[in-house]
């Protein structure tokens, strides 16, 4: 026993030698510590004596002199996080006060954690809040720049928080929120440097990059909130639905924009010259092509739309993503919004008025896009939220969605917009030539007719025409029962109602019979024409709209005339001309008859010598012309 306590006494003098050894510069300070912290105690309880108050004194200097060089080497910027941890946990043996400890510990890594995020930040080109200066293409890809962030800013942030756990953890004064104060200032500051980096990215570029990239940074920033829970996880997921949402925005514009580009090549295709006997593409190759590029396009953006869902993506479990963005930001923001704008921005060419300079959109094109609303209210619209519903499921208790049928009928509304408009353009342009040609001819000094005038048969041209061009899209309809005898039919200043015949056999020009009253009679009895009413979505109601525009312009421009009797005699003719031909164009042949009668009641009603034509004499002249 008495050995063991020379032992013992032995090392206790031998301490302060042995500190000065491990504790001298570039030695072994962490040896100097565990042998201090042997005799602490045995020295403090003898310390009454004076050979062990010596030896206390003497230790006590050397470690405080340690501490003093421990101090100083903890204002080092060069120190790694690991060199740090250790030098703080030194001085938390030699019994420094940990408040102390705790900012200079923070002060130290917060300097080259905003170091590493002023190298990120050095990336980004200055910001520009007016947003009018151009900004240069990024130097790396947002993939390249997450990674960087992750593995250097947030990957030495948890080292950060895990070293400040272990060492002040428990110890007064140092667990009062000052490490999530601290992160939080942090991760703010690199969140407003990630979402800067990502506006960068102006065009779609890779989606599936975009995808990883904001995959990894939900992945770290994860591990991150496991340490410190309130280092933004809110922030955080919101960073990364406002990223996926923008992208969904970009796509929608990119869709618009390839519609438009879509329509462009139709004008263009429509427009283009054809050389003689080389007929271009015809309207249904014409619509085809535009479905089926634009519901392609539409699929394609669906499936880029989708990585942000993808199971193996660690974001797509936030709440945001499995009920939010499948209902408002893809299906209310991306499908629907673009039904709706394409429906809008085809029936512009109808509502809204053209741009001064502007071509009118052709008549062919607005029949293209009727027919093209047309098929998105019978099959395409709910084959496409039946495709986005199942790519992304809505949850039952989210947010009301649009109904397939509202979507439907504004497509078929857009399509009846078009389909008027179509009419009343073609009538107006048959209408306009019928107009010329009665306002320009002298009706008082013409000639007896031998002819039928070419205007007449350039109108039979091009109503044959668009009925060619709208049969191309358009089913035949359905035409009241024809008369046997409709191509044969008499024509003349009085229709067969109001005919004299065997009711007036004593009419002679001595004797006149008042034709306007006879005319106001029969309207009683007649049904009421509407010229502007609403077109059916068929070819003979169509032709029907047109050819009533056009034959009640010709009526209208013969009230304003006053003709001879040679003028009347060749307003017969024409009109038999036109009742040959374009009644069987019409739903229905008394539409075109009365017309016709109305024509050559007025023209007998503004004759100076209403004397008509012999029917015979008419139809000679008809079928040779």
């Amino acid at each position: 026993g008495v050995q063991a306590l020379l032992r013992k006494l032995q090392s206790l003098v031998e301490v302060p030698g042995r500190l000065r050894r491990w504790a001298a510069p570039g030695a072994e300070p962490a040896r100097a510590l565990r042998c201090h912290a042997r005799a602490r105690a045995v020295l403090r309880h003898y310390r009454h004596l004076p050979s062990f108050r010596a030896i206390e004194d003497e230790s006590h200097a050397i470690m405080a002199d340690l501490a003093q060089r421990l101090r100083a080497r903890l204002r080092d910027e060069t120190l790694d996080p690991k060199e740090l941890t250790e030098c703080v946990e030194m001085l938390l043996q030699l019994e420094e006060p940990p408040e102390e400890l705790c900012e200079e510990f923070l002060s130290h890594a917060g300097a080259r954690l905003e170091a590493e995020l002023a190298a990120l930040e050095a990336e980004l080109p200055p910001a520009d809040p007016s947003g009018t200066a151009t900004t240069p293409p990024p130097a790396s890809d947002i993939l390249d720049f997450v990674d960087r962030g992750s593995s250097a800013f947030v990957g030495n942030l948890c080292l950060l928080a895990a070293s400040y756990r272990s060492l002040f953890e428990g110890r007064p004064g140092a667990g009062d929120g000052r490490l999530e104060a601290f992160a939080a200032t942090l991760t703010t500051h690199y969140f407003e440097l990630l979402e800067r980096r990502l506006a960068l990215e102006r065009g779609l570029g890779d989606t599936s990059l975009l995808v990883r990239a904001l995959d990894r940074f939900h992945r770290r920033l994860r591990a991150l909130l496991e340490l410190l829970p309130a280092a933004g996880a809110e922030a955080g997921a919101a960073l990364v639905a406002r990223a996926a949402r923008e992208r969904v925005d970009r796509y929608l514009r990119a869709l618009q924009t390839f519609f438009l580009g879509c329509l462009g090549d139709v004008r263009q295709a429509l427009a283009a010259p054809r050389p003689p006997g080389k007929e271009g593409p015809g309207l249904p190759d014409l619509l085809a092509t535009l479905a089926s590029s634009v519901l392609g396009q539409l699929k394609a953006v669906l499936a880029y739309v989708q990585l942000f869902t993808a199971k193996d993506v660690a974001f797509a479990s936030l709440p945001y993503f499995k009920g939010e963005f499948c209902v408002e930001a893809v299906r209310e923001g991306l499908v629907v919004a673009f039904v709706r704008w394409l429906c809008r921005t085809a029936r512009g060419f109808a509502d809204g008025p053209a741009e001064r300079g502007a071509p009118a959109a052709p008549p062919a094109l607005l029949l293209l896009l009727a027919r093209l609303c047309l098929d998105y209210e019978a099959t395409t619209i709910s084959y496409i939220l039946t495709l986005t519903d199942e790519q992304f499921p809505p949850q039952d208790t989210g947010p009301a969605v649009t109904p397939g049928p509202a979507l439907c009928a504004e497509a078929r509304g857009a399509a009846q917009r078009l389909l008027d408009h179509y009419v009343q353009v073609q009538g107006a342009a048959v209408a306009q030539m019928l107009r010329k040609s009665v306002e320009t001819r002298d009706w008082l000094g013409t000639v007896e007719p031998r002819n039928v005038r070419a205007v007449m048969k350039r109108v039979v041209e091009d109503i044959t025409a668009i009925d060619v061009q709208v049969g191309q899209l358009f089913e035949e309809g359905v035409r009241r029962a024809q008369s046997s005898d409709s191509s044969r039919r008499a024509f003349s200043v009085y229709s067969s109602s109001r005919a004299p015949g065997r009711y007036a056999p004593s009419y002679t020009p001595s004797a006149p019979m008042d034709t306007h009253l006879l005319s106001n009679i029969q309207k009683l009895f007649s049904e009421r024409i509407d010229i502007f009413s609403p077109v059916e979505f068929n070819k003979v109601s169509v032709l029907t709209g047109i050819i009533k525009i056009s034959l009640k312009t010709l009526l209208e421009c013969v009230r304003l005339r006053t003709l001879g009797r040679f003028g009347l005699q060749q307003v017969q003719v024409d009109g038999h001309y036109l009742q040959l031909y374009l009644w069987r164009f019409a739903a229905d042949e008394r539409v075109v008859q009365g017309l016709l009668d109305e024509v050559a009641a007025s023209a007998a009603h503004r004759c100076l010598d209403p004397v008509p034509m012999e029917h015979s004499v008419v139809e000679l002249i008809c079928e040779r012309g």
